[in-house]
């Protein structure tokens, strides 16, 4: 496993200004904006192939940089058909094997959707996917932090207490936690000062001093109803309070990394970082 030393500020893909838009032109750029890494979106296809790992490798260390990624969008660990369940589990052990000869550090992922299922239910096969997915890295070799993530809508599994339930329960798993879906899952909550600490003591309480020096933390604006997310949103666009929530990361000393999400990427991850060591 690799360990962050930092809080590491990374884009949402490739920087949108990077001249030529591939993955290791998208490396190169993260570093010249001066962030930590990038996080490569897997979210309609896993498009890094097997044989381009070395060169995202090396690339990713010679600069000093974090790779973490999302997995696919079209993932349901809850899905009702066995064929779509298997695929769902190995499109996430896919997605980790690549990130994993990328030099990756962390793999999240959208469990599940509720689709009127007795939440319980739910749970137990979320876990049953999970157990499969880590016992198939594990065949592998492969060693990365599995990172459920909180839901951002009413119908997607994954409040922040199951997702650290979830964590509790395996060794390699902890919480990918979007802190903008926090804020819209509740309709406007999680945006004070002391409902920030109340995550990252609960975090620290239930999994570990660990699970703070390891963070996989996703922040972005958001346009939210009381159904949840609607879409994201440039930071100073939002309501979200990120000066307190950055205030927040320092004053519990986090290592890991923070991954931007907000349409403009590279400016808000630029803001957040900004903000965190001035």
């Amino acid at each position: 496993m690799i360990k962050p030393n930092k809080l590491n500020f990374c884009t949402s893909g490739i920087p949108l200004s990077t001249k030529k838009p591939n993955t290791i032109e998208g490396l190169k750029r993260v570093k010249e904006l001066n962030l930590d890494g990038m996080e490569l979106e897997f979210v309609h296809s896993i498009h890094v192939k097997k044989e381009k790992t070395p060169e995202v490798n090396k690339t990713a260390k010679e600069n000093d940089l974090m790779i973490s990624c999302h997995a696919p969008y079209y993932i349901n660990l809850n899905a009702k058909e066995k064929p779509k369940w298997h695929a769902s589990i190995s499109y996430i052990a896919q997605s980790a094997k690549i990130t994993y000869l990328c030099n990756g550090y962390s793999v999240c992922f959208h469990p599940a959707f509720y689709m009127k299922d007795n939440p319980k239910d739910v749970y137990n096969k979320v876990k049953e996917a999970i157990k499969l997915i880590l016992d198939n890295l594990k065949r592998d070799g492969v060693e990365i932090w599995m990172r459920p993530e909180t839901a951002g809508k009413i119908s997607q599994f994954g409040n922040i207490n199951k997702i650290i339930n979830l964590s509790e329960e395996f060794e390699n798993v902890l919480p990918c936690i979007d802190w903008s879906h926090l804020h819209a899952y509740s309709n406007g909550k999680y945006n004070s000062e002391e409902e920030f600490k109340e995550v990252l003591s609960l975090m620290e309480k239930k999994l570990g001093r660990n699970a703070l020096n390891n963070v996989h933390f996703h922040c972005q604006g958001v346009a939210y109803s009381e159904k949840g997310e609607k879409n994201h949103l440039n930071l100073k666009e939002s309501d979200l309070n990120y000066i307190d929530l950055v205030k927040t990361w320092k004053e519990f000393k986090i290592k890991g990394i923070v991954v931007c999400e907000s349409p403009n990427v590279e400016a808000d991850a630029k803001l957040l970082k900004e903000l965190y060591y001035r």
